[in-house]
């Protein structure tokens, strides 16, 4: 067996290991940190000596013993290192799967969304410590001081380690999708960097996905937020140019999509609408798939996107959602209606200086015949931007526009008021254009 595929092999099982020894011992800071340990071990000794015949078996024995060393002396330890793992003999391991458990541990309401991030990932996900400080752009030190914080809320908080029931398990089964919402969207668009995507991140979460739905395939919510995933994935290698310029949804080269996760995205998406209830994740995943659906950006279904737009905002009202039914009305009834419908964001405190609110209104004026006033919105815009592929593009637009000869020029005038947007969003609260189907 390959590195790489066992690699791929320890990742899937390390949080079914954690649960494991979450459940046997109860404490969750001393068994994620066994359970690393043991992975370790694994991955020096799984390539030279073969994978055992029960490989979750042979990880539990280990960080089990791990575990244990850890509440003796530092010198016992020492003596039982390396030795210990060497001659593991697995014991009988239980088939339960603690996977959704543990997600639910780690996203529990006492921790902050980054702190649910950062300690998903870390358990859920399998990552390191070092892999999620780069992938969130700060250092090692800083992610390991946040999930330390995550792991002694949790110890304080006093949670077991079991499935919460009835209204409790629903609201924080919504707390774990967005959790695994929000790792999609900055590995989908990178909120800061050079790069725009984050592939490992975009990934991770779509495994996760995976794992959720197929222990809650009933779950509607849980089925549209996969299907959201791969239908919005499966333009990843069309969203750049050769020099990693980004490409908007309406320019890319749609042979390029990845054809296998739209079917499987679309058949999610029919199974999830099948339902009886509607959520936000169902309503995103339905608008992902009508872009998928058209062989051109020409023939995309503008009044079925609006009209979803519409169903989202109401079920869900978010300034990001309002934001991208202006694009999808100004296909329908021109820019100065998407213009208007932006207008109506203008007091929202989450909007002020946002670069994607910028930006549309940019793009509108552009097609409205300003582009004076395009041009400084979308200046404006990507000095509000920390992803530096964003930047690129929007200053891109502005060059664009900012050719067209003065004498061709709109007169400004009407055009600053909507430009003095007074509000801020954070690009993780609600709906991003990225899950929206907008790039």
């Amino acid at each position: 067996m390959t590195a790489p595929v066992i690699e791929d092999l320890l990742r899937a099982l390390t949080p079914q290991v954690l649960g494991a020894l979450v459940r046997r011992y109860g404490q969750f800071e001393g068994c994620e940190d066994a359970v690393q340990e043991a992975v370790l071990a694994a991955t020096v000794q799984w390539p030279a000596e073969g994978v055992p015949d029960n490989p979750r078996g042979w990880l539990v024995t280990v960080a089990s013993r791990r575990f244990i060393d850890q509440l003796r002396s530092e010198h016992a330890r020492r003596e039982r290192e390396s030795a210990a793992a060497a001659e593991v003999v697995p014991e009988d391991v239980p088939d339960t799967d603690d996977t959704l458990v543990l997600l639910f541990l780690c996203c529990h309401p006492t921790l902050t969304a980054a702190s649910q991030t950062a300690l998903t990932l870390r358990a859920v996900g399998g990552l390191t410590t070092a892999e999620i400080a780069r992938a969130f752009l700060v250092p090692e030190a800083t992610m390991a001081a946040r999930i330390s914080r995550a792991k002694q809320r949790i110890k304080a908080a006093g949670s077991s380690f079991r499935l919460p029931a009835g209204a409790e398990r629903e609201e924080r089964l919504r707390v774990v999708l967005h959790v695994l919402y929000l790792i999609f969207n900055e590995g989908y668009t990178a909120s800061s960097g050079s790069e725009l995507h984050r592939p490992d991140l975009a990934h991770e979460a779509i495994r996760l996905a995976r794992m959720v739905r197929a222990q809650l395939p009933e779950d509607g919510e849980a089925a549209g937020l996969l299907a959201l995933m791969l239908l919005t994935h499966a333009r990843r290698e069309a969203r750049t140019t050769a020099g990693g310029d980004l490409v908007p949804l309406d320019e890319q080269d749609r042979t390029r999509w990845d054809r296998a996760l739209i079917g499987e995205g679309t058949e999610l998406v029919k199974a999830a609408l099948a339902g009886p209830a509607l959520g936000p994740y169902q309503l995103q995943a339905a608008i992902a798939a009508t872009h998928a659906d058209a062989a051109t950006a020409e023939e995309t279904n503008w009044p079925q996107v609006h009209a979803l737009y519409l169903i989202l905002e109401r079920i869900a009202p978010n300034p990001m959602v309002t934001l991208n039914r202006a694009i999808a009305l100004a296909e329908i009834k021109g820019p100065q209606a998407g213009l208007a419908l932006l207008g109506t964001l203008d007091d929202d405190a989450r909007m002020s200086g946002h670069h994607r609110l910028l930006s549309v209104r940019a793009h509108l004026l552009e097609k409205a015949g300003d582009p004076a006033a395009a041009y400084e919105l979308y200046r404006r815009a990507a000095k509000a931007t920390a992803s530096i592929a964003e930047q690129r593009y929007l200053e891109s637009r502005a060059g664009r526009v900012g050719t067209v000869p003065r004498s061709h020029r709109s007169p400004r005038t009407g055009t600053e008021g909507l430009a003095a947007s007074t509000g801020s969003a954070d690009r993780r609260d609600g709906h991003t254009s990225a899950a929206c189907g907008v790039r």
